[in-house]
């Protein structure tokens, strides 16, 4: 057993932070939690000492991919091959865990599988890896490879989405990905920034299409993600059952009424818009990407604010996929993007990245330090209740009881 002192305990939930608070551990899990004063600390217990710290539950990355690539240059993407990507990977989720990201929500990865069943064997440390697999695309839409043949684009060989197109074949890969033992299914329901020939404002799938998809997952229960960035697409996946969307760019008020109608969760990755716009010309980036990046800016924070103002559950991703600027490791950003430029205070960040975040994933026993849940714990000596940025700089972190 082990009793960890906290100078002042976040618990992920949004209630008030407690001073002097205390956490008891044993096997993995929270047994007891609350003021120090109120939770009895077993002499033959373990002691752990954060009484000068800020302790927050482990933070979640809801919305990012582990490709492993080290390029922002699409053919670079094709020309890699799964191994060597996989094995970057592998760095990539040992950084996130030290960084404080314990649990991790990867929609849209060749390598997510291999890598979660390898960190649950303790074959590699990392944190909870909840994935979708390879996402969903229709032809022409958002994950396919717009600059390839057709025919290369639909092989097996060709990385990225798998394209399919009709209800049938949308439910038959639904199933697919089930079978393979996916957590959630990751569509694209619109165009996107980094596809060459579409636009975030175009729709992509059917009504019947989408319906496939969250029929299926829904089935077996477990969720499904939406690239969503044009109002239309938007509005397909809600109506249609999504439980998450990603991006939003041009969220309107009738979206809004169907996020509070539907429950679903805002995933709205600010952070790699950000570093697009801000470095991505350094690093590859085509420039067809970083035009669509500058035309939707304002309005993708903007549709932040709104959906904040409104209430919308909003959850912390970042997008983050392996190289500069998007290398994984500070995926805080995210958060302090939703206190400089969304109006968040430092305390609603971080539940976006706990509590809110385990929204987005197939189990209620991560993202808040309550009783039942993994002690999945960060410390930190400078307290991002003060100042977010020093969501960066954990001083420890704890992964199932256990100091990473």
């Amino acid at each position: 057993m082990k009793v960890i002192d906290c100078g002042t305990l976040v618990d992920g939930t949004g209630n008030d932070p407690i001073s002097d608070g205390r956490i008891l551990v044993e096997d993995g899990r929270v047994v007891d939690v609350g003021p120090a004063e109120a939770v009895d600390a077993p002499e033959a217990a373990d002691h752990v000492d954060h009484s000068d710290a800020t302790v927050i539950p482990g933070l979640i990355d809801a919305h990012l991919h582990l490709k492993g690539t080290r390029s922002m240059e699409p053919f670079d993407w094709i020309q890699e091959s799964t191994e060597l990507n996989t094995a970057r990977a592998t760095a990539d989720v040992r950084t996130l865990l030290e960084t404080g990201f314990t649990a991790i929500r990867d929609v849209g990865s060749e390598a997510g599988l291999p890598i979660r069943k390898a960190i649950d064997d303790g074959t590699i440390p990392g944190p909870r890896v909840f994935t979708s697999g390879s996402s969903f695309s229709q032809t022409a839409g958002h994950g396919d490879r717009h600059y390839l043949p057709y025919e290369w684009a639909t092989s097996d060989d060709a990385g990225g989405s798998q394209i399919v197109d009709g209800a049938d074949e949308c439910r038959k890969g639904a199933r697919e990905r089930i079978r393979e033992g996916a957590d959630l299914i990751k569509i694209m329901t619109t165009g996107g920034v980094l596809s060459e020939k579409d636009a975030p404002s175009q729709s992509q799938f059917t009504d019947a299409e989408i319906q496939a998809f969250t029929e299926e997952a829904h089935r077996v229960g477990i969720p499904v993600a939406s690239h969503a960035q044009g109002t239309p697409g938007i509005k397909s996946a809600l109506r249609n059952g999504v439980d998450t969307i990603e991006h939003g760019f041009y969220i309107d008020q009738e979206c809004l009424d169907l996020f509070e109608e539907t429950g679903a969760v805002f995933v709205p990755t600010l952070a790699i818009m950000h570093r697009l716009i801000e470095r991505g010309d350094e690093f590859g980036v085509p420039e067809y990407g970083l035009e669509k990046a500058r035309n939707a800016s304002e309005a993708h924070f903007d549709a932040t604010r709104r959906a904040y103002e409104a209430g919308v559950p909003i959850a912390l991703g970042t997008d983050f996929l392996g190289p500069e600027p998007m290398a994984h490791g500070e995926n805080a950003l995210e958060a302090e993007l939703f206190v400089e430029e969304i109006g968040m205070t430092e305390h609603e960040a971080i539940v976006a990245g706990t509590g809110t975040a385990a929204e987005t994933v197939p189990a209620n026993d991560i993202g808040t330090l309550e009783v039942g849940n993994h002690a999945d714990i960060v410390a930190f000596e400078d307290s991002p209740l003060s100042d977010i940025a020093n969501l960066y700089e954990p001083t420890a972190v704890y992964k199932g009881g256990r100091k990473v």
